[in-house]
């Protein structure tokens, strides 16, 4: 075992002995939540929890940011992945990679720059750019996930992921490309996978929140030949299945600047939409 592996064990470990606390106490991003939230993620997973559009059991995920829904709802989609593409490593975590049908699968992890930990070891594939202009060739890949990445496409990714000033910007609309992009180096009939925060409209410089006038622009970019999108809302009482008009005035949980703090112990995004855009 490397000296960042066993380090990368150590933390996890640590923050299993701080569960307790978190369960006593919950508190987003506190000790023990990544082992609190790794354990409800992988239950929902493997209990297909969002399988046939189910609701989520009551008090589902408080306290827990959106990965609780995002996860779950991408994996009840991905019966037959062939060739995928993650974009936004998004995936690239030990505990998602092992399970089926990711584990073993011909995968393709892509962002922009390289992350402290990887697992090429284990036949999976890195490749770091730009996702509004890719390396790929036309009609690549079968499946196409990109799990609240969009929001970030375009905007500031010096301050948390790159430390590079060029990838400063500015430019709301930098998604659109990536979209286009996406339907491009997809196969006919292939399935893309995209998830953003959802509420009322909100610029956070390092990324953005998606109204249903947003949501729109992303179908329309991507031309699927079929679309459908799912909306989940967070309340003190956790996660549910909720309406694009219910969730329509949400808001977010910056937990960089505290905006949007709140005694509902939201973690990040109050709302997240889930689109399924079949090429």
């Amino acid at each position: 075992m490397s000296a960042s592996d066993l380090i990368h064990e150590l933390k996890w470990a640590a923050d299993g002995l701080a569960v307790p606390l978190f369960k006593l106490r919950p508190r987003p991003f506190g000790p023990g939540y990544q082992t609190v939230k790794r354990g409800i993620i992988t239950s929902a997973i493997d209990a297909g929890l969002l399988q046939a559009g189910k609701d989520l059991p009551p008090g589902y995920g408080i306290a827990m940011d959106e990965r609780v829904v995002e996860y779950p709802w991408v994996y009840s989609r991905l019966s037959k992945v062939g060739k995928m593409l993650d974009a936004g490593s998004t995936f690239n975590h030990d505990y998602l990679l092992q399970r089926a049908p990711l584990r073993g699968a011909d995968l393709t992890i892509m962002t922009l720059a390289p992350e402290r930990r990887c697992y090429w070891r284990d036949g999976y594939s890195y490749v770091f750019g730009d996702l509004r202009k890719t390396m790929f060739d036309d009609q690549v890949f079968d499946t196409v996930a990109s799990i609240s990445t969009i929001e970030h496409i375009g905007l500031d990714n010096q301050m948390l992921y790159t430390g590079d000033p060029r990838d400063a910007e500015a430019d709301r609309d930098g998604f659109v490309p990536a979209v286009k992009e996406f339907k491009r180096i997809i196969k006919p009939g292939g399935v893309c996978l995209i998830s953003v925060p959802y509420g009322k409209r909100d610029n956070l410089g390092w990324y953005q929140v998606f109204d249903r006038a947003m949501i729109e622009r992303i179908i329309e970019a991507f031309g699927p030949t079929s679309s459908h999108v799912d909306y989940f809302g967070y309340t003190r009482n956790g996660w549910s299945r909720q309406s694009a008009e219910a969730l329509a005035d949400a808001t977010i949980h910056d937990v960089h600047s505290g905006k949007g703090r709140g005694d509902d112990l939201a973690a990040s995004s109050r709302a997240v939409a889930c689109l399924q855009l079949t090429a």
